[in-house]
């Protein structure tokens, strides 16, 4: 299956850049480019890609406005978050919008393409350097905080925190699925129920969350 790809970013060389390395790699097709936001939501609905790689600091939209308002589409892409930037406002400001992944620009193009599969399928892709912004976040929680954080966790069953997990991993449900033995329509089942007993509005939050309360790396499997 091909991964139809639109490249939004204000620098021309970084959208030359992308495209070479997608073209280059069997079961890519860059179907457009968009210089800021607002190109960006009328390529994503002329063109209907499967996954956005979006820049966030840009003119006129920004990327996070960008990305709330793609997947406001009735078909809404799936969107990978590019910058240079990895302050902590931007992390989450891109994650909570709704992004399914955040790379910095001085990736390697594996890892750009490792990325970009991995959200085309429903899975969150998160640089290392962001995995360790978040895992800081979690180690600087004041007790108060985490407390707090633990009494929405303790509202889950067992198979929803693991899924959770999974999830904060950076896992698609399919694989998911074949980790902890359920069917696919079961992974589906606890994770919408996860999302709606923390109150989240998609995985890439709970991702988050999952960071934050320091269930990602236990890598829990379930035996037959």
């Amino acid at each position: 299956m091909t991964i139809r790809v639109l490249i939004v970013d204000d620098q021309s060389l970084i959208r030359s850049g992308l495209r070479s390395v997608l073209e280059a790699t069997e079961g890519f097709e860059v179907v457009g480019e968009a210089a800021d936001g607002a190109q960006a939501i009328s390529a994503a609905r002329e063109h209907c890609p499967d996954v956005v790689i979006m820049d966030l600091r840009m003119p006129h939209i920004g990327g996070v406005e960008a990305t709330l308002q793609l997947l406001r589409l009735a078909d809404p892409p799936r969107v990978l978050a590019l910058t240079t930037f990895n302050t902590d406002d931007l992390v989450l400001q891109a994650l909570n919008a709704g992004a399914l992944g955040f790379l910095l620009k001085d990736l390697a193009a594996e890892e750009l393409i490792a990325a970009v599969r991995t959200v085309a399928a429903g899975g969150t892709a998160l640089s290392s350097e962001i995995m360790m912004k978040l895992v800081s976040r979690a180690q600087a929680r004041t007790p108060t905080g985490f407390n707090g954080l633990e009494e929405k966790l303790d509202s889950l069953t067992d198979s929803e925190r693991e899924v959770l997990a999974l999830i904060g991993a950076g896992y698609t449900n399919q694989k998911i699925a074949v980790t902890l033995h359920l069917s696919l329509s079961s992974v589906k089942t606890y994770s919408s129920r996860m999302l709606n007993r923390l109150g989240l509005d998609n995985r890439t939050q709970a991702a988050v969350l999952a960071y934050e309360a320091g269930l990602v790396g236990a890598n829990p499997t379930r035996g037959k």
